[in-house]
């Protein structure tokens, strides 16, 4: 029998893993990237450089016989000021398709981020690592899911056999592209994302693309998502342009026509579903801005707008999702694979009494999961866009 004294080591190359879009070669290791280099080269903003090198939906795919594994990894945590700590990121394994452990990295880097401020300083830490021993013997599957809300540096992967990817399970690609989210908030580990449950539930494999603060129709994300193999696609539009305060009316309903007719270029059958956003109190008829609040010790957001301002093209949620489903109806006529969800089908204002979001914006644990099995009933069974 194998034991942790026959430790191999094996190099941790692209085809190991599943999720990204791009793998950057580091001075300690490999760094998923969920955005493509290009993408990268043109985006100036921190917080989506910050959340595409967030691997939510990134995880190692493997087909061994051992019984033990080690994995070095270096994460970044965020701290921000006046905030309570975070929890460190939760690693999430699966055996052969069935939850089998979870497990997080204490150290590493150490980025401190002041919203008021609007600065961010990174404290270099060490890599630590992920051990999970006692695992079932003979040949099986492995995923190891990696923190969807922590940078993670992956340095290197030792087992007592020898391992290979797995192989390709021939099951549709569902490409997802939304906000913080679609990103995973507050969800409680990598695989109970809302996208991930989703994909679980419809029998797909994910791609996820939601980014913290980065659904704002930029064209490099389309293109990105242009260019990334794909079975079915989705975009949930309209919370981050209205708490970003991004543009006004005028400029919305072109740039959605634009990023589709993007997507459409590398796509053009494939079913693509639109979702608006889902209920948000602070912003349903109150233009962003968004702000920070922590008079209380934790975390609220509040929408420093005026309601009055949509007279001059501001942008709110009912707004957005009237805009949506306009331009969807329109552009269906031609295009006989786009489809619409109105995102309260997926969290609406009887849901709000009963699982409120706890900062005000994002969903809590229980909250994703009511979302992602709503998503796959609607999107992957009956007559959904995505169904089979």
């Amino acid at each position: 029998m194998n034991t942790t004294d026959d430790w191999i080591t094996t190099p941790i190359t692209p085809d190991l893993l599943r999720g990204a879009l791009d793998l950057e070669r580091t001075e300690r290791g490999l760094l998923p990237h969920r955005l493509p280099a290009r993408a990268r080269a043109q985006n100036n903003d921190g917080q989506l450089a910050m959340a595409e090198s967030q691997p939510s939906g990134v995880r190692l795919a493997l087909r061994t016989r051992a019984t033990a594994l080690e994995l070095d990894t270096l994460p970044t945590k965020r701290v921000y000021a006046g905030a309570p700590p975070r929890p460190d990121g939760v690693y999430d394994l699966l055996v052969d398709g069935r939850p089998a452990g979870r497990g997080s990295v204490a150290g590493g880097n150490t980025l401190t981020i002041d919203m008021t401020a609007g600065t961010a300083d990174l404290e270099p830490g060490p890599a630590g690592t992920l051990r999970f021993t006692d695992l079932p013997g003979g040949s099986k599957d492995i995923e190891i899911w990696l923190p969807h809300n922590e940078t993670t540096e992956l340095v290197a992967l030792r087992t007592n056999a020898p391992v290979a990817p797995s192989p390709d399970p021939g099951r549709r690609i569902w490409l997802h592209h939304g906000s913080s989210i679609s990103h995973g908030s507050d969800a409680a580990s990598p695989t109970t994302t809302w996208p991930a449950l989703a994909a679980s539930l419809g029998g797909v494999e994910l791609v996820n693309l939601g980014l913290g603060g980065g659904a704002l129709l930029d064209p490099f994300t389309a293109r990105a998502m242009r260019d990334t193999p794909a079975d079915l696609i989705s975009v949930k539009i309209g919370i981050n342009v209205v708490n970003a305060d991004l543009m006004r009316l005028r400029a919305f309903g072109p740039a959605v026509h634009g990023f589709l007719d993007t997507v459409r270029e590398g796509h053009p059958t494939a079913p693509l579903l639109v979702v608006s956003p889902i209920l948000c109190p602070v912003h349903e008829d109150t233009p962003g801005p968004l702000a920070p609040d922590f008079t209380d010790g934790r975390v609220r957001f509040v929408a420093t707008g005026d309601p009055a301002e949509r007279a001059s093209g501001k942008l709110t949620l009912n707004v957005i999702r009237d805009e949506l489903s306009r331009i969807v109806g329109e552009r269906a006529a031609e295009d006989q694979n786009l489809h619409h969800l109105d995102g309260r089908e997926l969290y609406g204002e009887a849901d709000a009494a009963d699982l409120p979001l706890p900062d005000g914006v994002h969903p809590d644990a229980a909250t994703h999961r009511l979302i992602g099995e709503r998503f796959a009933e609607r999107a992957f069974t009956g007559r959904g866009a995505f169904a089979d």
